[in-house]
């Protein structure tokens, strides 16, 4: 079982986001290649082959996030992309951030 914090709010589905806590962050991370903890919220940096592909990876997350009702705050630099997942309305880091992550994760080693 994982262990949470007591801290919840509600997503826009009606879905309950409870809080993890920094051991759970951190079993979640360990599937999560290249994510790290930063302040609130889980990181991911990624180089893509071009910036054409850096966008079709930004699309496809973004339709992803979209679906869920869930959206990650992206920075374009070029080819390089940074996500940053986190559940505002819980303050930090929810399940809803980690199954994004590994969403995210998914899109950027299909477009590597």
């Amino acid at each position: 079982m994982v262990a949470r914090a007591t801290t919840s709010a509600h997503d826009h589905n009606g879905l309950v986001a409870t809080l993890l806590d920094p051991a759970a962050i951190d079993a979640a991370l360990t599937e999560l290649p290249g994510w790290a903890v930063d302040g609130d919220a889980i990181v991911r940096t990624a180089q893509l082959p071009s910036f054409p592909a850096a966008i079709a990876v930004v699309d496809r997350v973004a339709a992803i996030a979209e679906q869920r009702d869930h959206h990650p705050d992206i920075d374009i630099r070029w080819r390089t992309l940074t996500f940053r997942c986190s559940t505002h309305s819980a303050g930090g880091v929810t399940e809803l951030d980690t199954d994004l992550a590994a969403a995210i994760s998914a899109e950027i080693t299909a477009a590597s």
